[in-house]
């Protein structure tokens, strides 16, 4: 049966997302006089689709049997998570940001095949589950939406200087970073510019709910009812995370840590964590699969559509087919600046320095083959693949790890003050009392 690969889909990416779509029907009719339950800036959370999302989460938490917490403690958390997520998706309108058909499908595809099945299959799970279709389809734009909202605002906030590198390439961490740990967090967390009694507070709360797990109360349950962390409905689960990707506080403890600790809680600059040590695993350096490629990228602009620049990249396509030269029609036309000059080349790349559409139209592409055109939020891309080889870790690889490692560590940072700031520079009217 397909809940039986709930908890395999849950570590393939898109955070909780396809577990709690495999997890719970999903009704695309509101209910009959639905209400508001919360104002979010120009937009609303209706009744119906605060109960779904509850239902929803207590689907999920059954199906990995965990406590389901009491209504009065899991629904304030779950109709928070919803006015955040109403907030990233106004974000995203505004910022343009949108999930093409053609990503959407690979990741279904890929939701797909990590539980064995074919794309055919897996609707045919869903709907004989009693599940709609359609409507698991939008949720999963929905979700990955709201990743490339976090990863394209909490990013631009971020900055690695080449002595942070330096820095690190000398530490222990970079050692530590061959290996990693499976761990669960909740954050006690504190206002900015908090004061002295604020920090008292949230540190005597961290204090109590530490001292409950201590007395065996289940992290993910308490971390359901009590984290202030933006995966809190997840049980407090990070996955599997290389140290040095931790915040500075959480990697100073964990490193002493064995798997089944709890740690006290760790101050940190959003709050007071405490963190569970579920498992550890690695620590061997590996090799490198580097593809040697080139593109040309076409962007819309305000003389040309996005639909222009579709027929445009399809017509350059059918050109490269019949035989033109790819750097010449590069140099010529692509809006890439800087490989254009040098007729579309992009060196030697390694994984996760591309962004994902490209990753798996290149890793696709046979060695000499075009892809076929493609979109990523760039705009659209034509790649061919010329080489490949895999490559023992040089210094250039390490910097490019050490560089990912450190905004990696700072991205978990940053994004939980990110999502604090725009919930505090949102209007948010909660109305009346929430009844589940």
């Amino acid at each position: 049966m397909i809940k039986s690969n709930i908890m395999k889909i849950r570590q393939f990416g898109l955070v909780s997302l396809a577990s709690l779509i495999l997890s719970s029907p999903l009704h695309a009719a509101p209910l009959p006089l639905d209400k508001v339950v919360a104002i979010v800036n120009d937009d609303i959370v209706l009744e119906s689709e605060f109960k779904q999302r509850l239902q929803i989460i207590r689907d999920q938490l059954r199906a990995r049997n965990q406590r389901i917490p009491p209504d009065n403690i899991l629904a304030p958390q779950v109709l928070d998570r919803l006015v955040l997520d109403n907030l990233m998706l106004q974000l995203a309108e505004k910022q343009g940001i949108k999930v093409t058909d053609r990503q959407l499908n690979d990741a279904i595809n890929n939701i797909a095949s990590r539980n064995g099945m074919s794309l055919v299959q897996f609707r045919q799970a869903l709907i004989a589950e009693g599940q709609d279709y359609a409507t698991a389809r939008e949720q999963i734009r929905r979700e990955m939406l709201i990743a490339q909202v976090q990863q394209s605002n909490v990013s631009r906030r971020i900055r690695v200087s080449d002595q942070e590198i330096k820095n690190f390439l000398k530490s222990d961490a970079a050692l530590a970073n061959q290996s990693e740990l499976l761990l669960s967090i909740i954050l006690t967390s504190i206002p900015e510019q908090a004061s002295s009694e604020q920090i008292q507070a949230a540190e005597a709360k961290a204090n109590s709910i530490h001292q409950t797990l201590i007395n065996n109360a289940d992290f993910a349950e308490t971390a359901i009812a009590t984290s202030s962390a933006p995966n809190a409905l997840n049980g407090g689960d990070l996955g599997w995370r290389k140290m040095a990707e931790l915040p500075e506080a959480l990697a100073a403890v964990v490193g002493n840590m064995k798997p089944g600790d709890i740690s006290k809680p760790i101050k940190a600059a959003s709050g007071f964590y405490i963190t569970q040590l579920r498992d550890k695993r690695g620590g061997a350096v590996q090799l490198v699969n580097q593809t040697k490629v080139r593109h040309i990228l076409l962007k819309p602009s305000e003389i040309r559509s996005p639909a222009q620049t579709q027929r445009l990249i399809e017509r350059l396509h059918t050109r490269l087919q019949e035989g033109e030269s790819f750097a010449e029609l590069a140099k010529e036309l692509s809006d890439d600046p800087a490989s254009g000059s040098e007729g579309g080349d992009l060196s030697w790349t390694s994984p996760g320095q591309m962004v994902p559409e490209f990753e798996q139209e290149m890793e696709r592409t046979p060695i000499g083959e075009l892809s076929a055109p493609f979109e990523s939020r760039f705009g659209w891309h034509i790649l061919q693949v010329q080489d490949r080889r895999t490559q023992d870790m040089g210094d250039q690889v390490m910097e490019s790890q050490a560089r990912s490692t450190i905004s990696k560590r700072k991205f978990s940072e940053e994004l939980v003050n990110w999502l604090r700031e725009m919930r505090s520079a949102a209007y948010v009217e909660i109305k009346d009392e929430i009844k589940p």
